[in-house]
């Protein structure tokens, strides 16, 4: 079980609840509820965060699916990819396609985002296995994505958000 952080509250009367704050697992308690009653109502809280985040967060395996759906239903000839993986080491991209070898990497940086702003972040890489630059043909395949500017919205958004490089 992942290490979690109880916080107890004179305030809180009847409830337990399990929240994510950045990295850091924080159950809000009840004063009156032991270690031993808190245990099992934690792991299973702890279960149903795990299996809510396994629904956000899609494996490679389940990113490849969702791109070749993607690219059946907007990119329409395009080939396909031969690999579609998260990676960790991105720093100033949400994803890169590279053309010669149809590989597809995203930033884990996008997991937890709404799916829509990840299908569109993968049918733009998409759209580079038929057209390597950011041409206007590049953006009519990619504008065939319904959520093209919600999504560029929000990731503009995210960006502008975060705090500056160090």
């Amino acid at each position: 079980m992942p290490e979690v952080e109880i916080r107890r509250s004179a305030r809180r009367t009847r409830t337990v609840s399990l929240r994510r704050e950045g990295d850091q697992l924080v159950a809000l308690v009840p004063q009156h509820v032991t270690d031993k009653q808190l245990e099992p109502i934690v792991a299973r809280l702890l279960a149903r965060i795990e299996k809510r985040e396994a629904r956000r967060r899609p494996g490679d395996d389940e990113l490849e699916t969702r791109a070749r759906e993607l690219s059946r239903r907007y990119v329409a000839g395009s080939p396909m990819p031969t690999s579609v993986r998260w990676v960790s080491n991105m720093t100033t991209r949400w994803g890169s396609c590279s053309a010669a070898d149809g590989a597809i990497r995203l930033s884990d940086k996008l997991q937890g985002m709404p799916p829509w702003v990840v299908d569109y972040v993968l049918v733009h890489e998409l759209a580079h296995l038929v057209e390597p630059n950011h041409s206007d043909r590049f953006w009519t395949i990619v504008s065939a994505y319904p959520r093209t500017e919600r999504a560029r919205g929000f990731l503009e958004g995210v960006e502008h958000s975060a705090p500056p490089a160090s």
